[in-house]
């Protein structure tokens, strides 16, 4: 097939903002899209859900960013504010036998019957959560910021609780990891952020090596030790950063955006609470409606490649458009722009793309799941009358183009007296 004539690059907005209306311009003109990476940097997004699912698994696209030709010739500088995504030491840069290496290594986490574990666990923190938000709340005239008080220290908890992080890390992790995914840092606090995000982890790693325990890092340092190179200091670190960042950021903003398109698409809930629809469903529709994670960065063509159409030079950082592929209307048919969350029940319907395909296929997602449907069903059973507390069109948008959410989320859990 040849390759279409270049199109000007998109310039992606370092500060970030609602993805779905610029996706939807790129997407009309074709399924893969040129765009301008902050500091002028030359990158590409496949946005379209074939070409999105063909490119995650594509044999000659790499992860490791030797292949990344602009970090090789010297024109990434050290604070740029994506620098961790490629040079990162773990699974989400590494290829063939490195990656089935590390995989391995937390895959025992994650396994259906360890994930099937953690039930009970989540369920009781749940409560525990929803009564702190009912305090909150009930401080605050009957308004709380659910993403603060329930949204974030849920899926924070339960990864902390898995790796063995004590509480008092759990909010200094977050706010590094926040800053780490944020494409509007400045090269200062970008170098800051990483530096103090892996003193602590090192903190962490030391305090466990020292006293092992029952939790995922006392059991990759114990498989570092036992297979002498199997594990290095810098991909254990590497892999702290990812199982943080990743563990909680994803389904705080899948928690997020399900409760924000249910207060705004309110037949939709009333479909589940008359069993023509389960919150299993709400999730798998909030996933592909309102991904957590919009561009996620980066993966690498080996050499020259031509996608859907658009060629793709080799060496070229490509973000996967996990956002706008779930909105396309060649996939999901013309009423893609629509929450339905009895879509997925459909015979015909597709399955998103939003927690990846392919080798790279996230690790986590059976929990994030479980932690979100737990979520969602014991929210809106405690709070029946549960509705949003600001108008949608003002809530902030996350910090940066990679992760898709909001800053906050104001709800008020019954209706004003009076």
């Amino acid at each position: 097939m040849e390759s279409t004539p270049a199109r000007p690059p998109h310039r992606l907005d370092p500060s970030g903002g609602c993805p779905h209306a610029v996706n939807a311009r790129l997407l009309a003109d074709g399924a893969v899209a040129p765009v301008e990476l902050p500091g002028g940097i030359a990158g590409m997004a496949v946005l379209g859900h074939e070409a999105l699912k063909e490119f995650l698994q594509h044999p000659e696209v790499a992860k490791n960013a030797r292949h990344f030709r602009a970090l090789q010739e010297g024109r990434i500088a050290p604070g740029w504010p994506m620098l961790t995504f490629a040079t990162v030491r773990g699974m989400t840069t590494a290829d063939g036998d490195d990656h089935r290496r590390l995989r391995s290594l937390a895959a025992r986490a994650f396994t259906p019957h360890r994930v099937a574990e953690l039930r009970p666990m989540i369920e009781e923190l749940t409560a525990s959560l929803l009564d702190d938000l009912a305090r909150a709340a009930a401080a605050g005239d009957g308004v709380a910021d659910l993403r603060r008080h329930f949204a974030l220290p849920l899926p924070m908890s339960v990864i902390g609780e898995l790796l063995g992080v004590e509480t008092e890390f759990r909010d200094r992790l977050h706010h590094l990891s926040d800053q780490v995914v944020a494409t509007d840092t400045t090269p200062d606090r970008a170098i800051a952020a990483n530096r103090e995000l892996v003193a602590v982890l090192g903190e962490i790693a030391a305090a466990k090596a020292a006293r092992p325990g029952d939790d995922l890092t006392s059991a990759l340092i114990a498989a570092r030790d036992e297979g002498g190179d199997r594990l290095g200091d810098q991909e254990l670190i590497g892999t702290l950063v990812l199982m943080i960042v990743a563990g909680h950021e994803t389904t705080l903003n899948l928690i997020t955006n399900a409760v924000r398109a249910l207060c705004d698409h309110r037949d939709q809930l009333d479909l589940v609470r008359a069993g023509k629809a389960g919150w299993a469903d709400v999730v798998e529709e909030t996933l592909r409606w309102d991904a957590p994670v919009s561009y996620f960065p980066f993966r690498y063509p080996v050499r020259d490649l031509t996608v859907a159409g658009t060629l793709v030079p080799a060496g070229t950082p490509v973000l996967a458009g996990y956002s706008a592929a779930g909105r396309d209307p060649a996939a999901h048919g013309p009423d893609a722009d629509r929450f339905d969350v009895t879509r997925p029940a459909r015979p015909d319907a597709v399955r998103h793309l939003s927690l990846g395909h392919g080798a790279h296929y996230c690790l986590g997602a059976p929990l994030a799941r479980l932690e979100a449907g737990i979520a969602l069903e014991r929210l809106f059973t405690r709070f029946p009358a549960l509705e949003l507390a600001a108008d949608e069109a003002g809530l902030l948008p996350h910090a940066g183009f990679v992760g898709n959410s909001v800053r906050s989320l104001p709800v008020r859990l019954a209706p004003p007296e009076g």
